[in-house]
């Protein structure tokens, strides 16, 4: 019976602790990249283009492919690889199986049945019928496909590959003599 008082003691004392402490509240940038990506719609992205101009990334999924799944986690997550997708591009997710007509650039798109499970005719477009999975779509401000990047790729790879399309560095130089440049005369991208 006398172990009531010290819980009561210690209730007490812990109740005044919290209350006495200012909550936890991260700094903007830091919920902005805990966030992760802000992946819209094609119909987003492009009402979004009429008012400011930027290029495109759309990441091309399916519910099935584990090495999507797998880039969302370790890569797309990143606080600074997310960051920079969000200031420089629209990123569209775009599942390759959905079965919703798209309108693009004045055409609509639909899915195609093809065996048990078929695809999306505008993801066969922008990737000019090569389809893998994950594979991500770069489009300039018109909506015309840069590159169309497949298979898996980890932060450090993609961030290089964001910068390389985001700074039109692909206009000025092969994918070669930007990667021997990076982090010299081409600028790494902030992580902090």
């Amino acid at each position: 019976m006398k172990a009531y008082p010290l819980l009561g003691l210690f209730s007490i004392i812990f109740i005044t602790l919290l209350s006495n402490t200012a909550p936890f509240q991260p700094s903007d940038r830091a919920a902005e990249s805990a966030a992760g990506v802000n992946w819209l719609t094609w119909e987003e992205a492009d009402k979004r283009s009429g008012s400011e101009k930027r290029k495109f990334m759309v990441d091309l999924y399916t519910d099935w492919c584990g090495w999507c799944k797998k880039m969302d986690a370790a890569t797309y997550e990143k606080g600074y690889i997310s960051e920079f997708i969000n200031d420089h591009y629209y990123p569209v997710k775009f599942n390759a199986e959905m079965k919703e007509d798209i309108v693009f650039k004045g055409k609509t798109y639909s899915f195609v049945s093809s065996g048990q499970r078929g695809y999306h005719a505008l993801a066969a477009e922008i990737t000019k019928g090569r389809l893998g999975y994950p594979t991500v779509v770069f489009l300039d401000e018109n909506m015309e496909v840069i590159q169309a990047i497949s298979g898996f790729r980890g932060p450090d790879e993609f961030e290089r590959i964001l910068q390389y399309f985001a700074q039109d560095y692909h206009k000025k130089m092969s994918w070669e003599k930007f990667q021997q440049s990076y982090g010299q005369s081409v600028p790494a991208i902030d992580k902090d």
